[in-house]
């Protein structure tokens, strides 16, 4: 592995902490060198501070592997083009971009404020459009590159209390097919992976029910270094054919996600009413509909 990744360089943003770190460590251990993007905030996006990118790099560098800090926001437009800029002004080129930085706003649908539905947008959806807007021009360029979004369970799945965040995620699937479309003339590639690890974003799910305390023990069971592989394969050349794709980890376990398709069609032609609908069509369509879960009632097993 260490010899399809040697010389390439990537931004892994969020990578002060948790599955980000785990990422960025993972990929510098592989031979690429490393910027370590993290704005320091706390979990719901306030503040900022460099002390965790500090720690990433200096982790990386007494492994004997090769990062630098950034401490711009993916918020930004300028500060995306300030982290591409940083990884061609010190290596000369990018090659993968790792979009993991996140915020949680959680509250119930009907609770929640305009402020924080924008600050979550932000963060997941405009950071993960503004980096890797800011490498596409270079990936087109020297006709390859990477894209890794993480998007989530939440999204794909269902959760309470997290409609922001959910709608985010959900948008980030559509911006990597996108991706993935346009540019795959250059032999870009772009994929996600929902990940399923205990950090500080998840350190914030609600615990007071046996049933909740019992969902939150098993997540934390499972490590955030358990998503970096998948993220490095998918940078690496051996996954020159791997795009378009949701993947999701869960402990040691890989999952390819679907994608929304055709399930099943109805008829008329004569055309519908409302009535024909209610009679006949939806009675047909009933059968094939998705049950009101949440992620925990998909992924309804211990994680192994």
């Amino acid at each position: 592995m260490s010899k399809l990744l040697e010389g390439k360089v990537a931004i892994v943003t969020g990578a002060g902490r948790g599955i980000g770190r785990g990422i960025a460590e993972s990929m510098a251990a592989h031979g690429v060198k490393v910027v370590v993007n993290d704005l320091g905030a706390t979990a719901d996006g306030e503040g900022e501070d460099t002390g965790p990118a500090n720690e990433t790099v200096e982790a990386i560098k007494k492994a004997g592997g090769i990062a630098i800090v950034n401490g711009d926001s993916v918020a930004s437009w300028d500060g995306a083009h300030a982290m591409v800029e940083t990884a061609l002004s010190t290596w000369g080129r990018i090659d993968c971009v790792i979009n993991n930085a996140g915020i949680l706003r959680d509250v119930i649908f009907h609770k929640l404020e305009e402020a924080d539905f924008d600050a979550v947008v932000a963060v997941h959806l405009k950071g993960s459009f503004n980096v890797s807007r800011a490498a596409a021009p270079h990936f087109r360029k020297q006709e390859s590159g990477a894209y890794v979004h993480m998007t989530s369970n939440s999204g794909l799945i269902g959760n309470f209390g997290q409609a922001n965040y959910a709608a985010a995620k959900m948008a980030i699937v559509g911006l990597s097919k996108s991706i993935a479309l346009d540019m795959s003339r250059f032999n870009v590639r772009s994929n996600c992976i929902s990940p399923t690890a205990w950090s500080r974003l998840t350190g914030t799910i609600p615990a007071s029910t046996d049933a909740e305390k019992e969902r939150v023990s098993k997540i934390m069971a499972m490590t955030p270094d358990k998503i970096a592989p998948l993220a490095t394969y998918l940078c690496s050349d051996a996954a020159k054919d791997v795009t378009g794709q949701i993947f999701a980890v869960r402990n040691n376990e890989i999952f390819l996600m679907s994608q929304n398709r055709p399930l099943r069609s109805v008829h008329d032609s004569d055309g519908w009413t409302p009535e024909k609908i209610a009679n006949h069509a939806m009675p047909v369509l009933k059968a094939t509909f998705y049950d009101l879960e949440r992620s925990g009632d998909v992924f309804c097993w211990d994680p192994i």
